[in-house]
């Protein structure tokens, strides 16, 4: 069930790769236990086709992913936040959205960190500055429905991609927040080869 509204969607491939997430750490079992703790509307669609291209509620997004956290890491769910976010790129960049690793180069894919916010989010915007040869500064702005849980998601994906792109001993700082009152987002990224 996608929405026709241009605010606060996100695309029915993120959704289906926190279903797969559930799959591989517990099969129809731990997908069952998660989605139990959602509302009736949500697991029907969840439940149902999602289509990987199609727009849906982030709300509903959002509330998966407390679902999954408070199913996979009760006690610490950042931690679980971070890795829904790092098996959403290695699941993305190992298919459709490969063309954006380059082995080597996580600056390649970091630049265009622009096109990869659009395949994932319907507002907001996301910019890449360069920083340095190992380093690299990202903003969100313009984002809706912004919570510290998306946020760490978003720390893992790009902690997972570059490490796809050949960094090493990689490091995301969060510096800024748009939950914590901050007027953007920021991601300083920083890595070895």
């Amino acid at each position: 069930m996608a929405t026709d509204s241009a605010a606060a969607r996100i695309k029915g491939s993120v959704l289906i790769t926190r279903l797969n997430l559930l799959m591989k750490q517990g099969g129809t079992g731990r997908l069952q236990q998660v989605l139990q703790r959602l509302p009736p509307a949500d697991r029907k669609v969840l439940e149902g086709v999602i289509m990987p291209i199609g727009w849906y509620p982030l709300e509903l997004n959002l509330r998966l992913d407390a679902a999954i956290a408070e199913a996979l890491s009760p006690r610490d769910r950042s931690k679980a936040f971070v890795g829904m976010g790092r098996a959403s790129a290695e699941e993305n960049l190992n298919g459709p959205h490969h063309v954006f690793i380059r082995k080597g180069d996580p600056h390649f894919l970091l630049s265009h960190s622009p096109e990869i916010y659009r395949l994932y989010y319907a507002v907001g915007s996301r910019a890449y500055e360069k920083t340095g040869p190992r380093s690299a500064m990202l903003r969100t702005v313009g984002a809706e429905s912004v919570t510290e849980a998306d946020c760490l998601t978003i720390v893992g994906w790009y902690e997972r991609a570059i490490e796809m792109s050949g960094g090493r001993e990689v490091r995301i700082l969060h510096t800024k927040c748009r939950a914590r009152g901050n007027g953007h987002c920021e991601y300083l990224c920083g890595w070895e080869l």
